[in-house]
């Protein structure tokens, strides 16, 4: 099973330009990393230059779904062009990870990016599966936590904590 990690938080908070910046963090470390943007209307326009699915594809994301309750598209980088019965038979080539931006109800494991700025605490606990936050406030939710820009240390800690067990999957 593909691990997956939900990147979650308020509007604005930063979840996209986290991703961005992990994804070639992972990538730096062998990783091959995919993503899925939680689209929260049931209708949308897909992969418009500067929408959050296209930043995922622009930084590297090998796959990028974006998911609303009545549509859902897929974009994958492939290797060679390929012909329509195989792409019938989609994600031909799985990644090693799924960082999804949403989905903070979800069982899934949870990092939320928290800023002070918006003046609001974080949205989920220990008990939602929290297991990182990523803020430049004081909380202490009881998990580890990073600082805004210190991705490589939230990297470090995806490959040595998240992909080193079998965690990342609901529970």
């Amino acid at each position: 099973m593909i691990p997956i990690v939900c990147v979650v938080g308020r509007t604005n908070s930063g979840k996209t330009t986290l991703i961005e910046k992990l994804i070639p963090a992972l990538g730096r470390r062998g990783y091959r990393v995919a993503t899925i943007k939680r689209h929260h209307h049931g209708d949308f326009e897909a992969d418009h230059p500067g929408k959050d699915s296209w930043r995922h594809a622009q930084a590297g994301s090998v796959a990028t779904a974006l998911a609303g309750s009545h549509r859902l598209a897929v974009f994958q980088h492939l290797p060679h062009e390929l012909a329509p019965d195989v792409i019938a038979g989609l994600f031909v080539v799985p990644p090693d990870l799924v960082l999804t931006e949403g989905y903070k109800e979800s069982g899934y494991p949870k990092i939320e990016v928290v800023r002070t700025a918006q003046g609001a605490e974080p949205l989920c606990g220990r008990d939602d599966r929290l297991v990182a936050l990523v803020t430049d406030g004081p909380w202490d939710p009881g998990v580890p936590r990073f600082g805004l820009e210190d991705v490589e240390g939230l990297a470090r800690f995806i490959v040595d904590v998240l992909l080193a067990r079998p965690s990342a999957s609901p529970a």
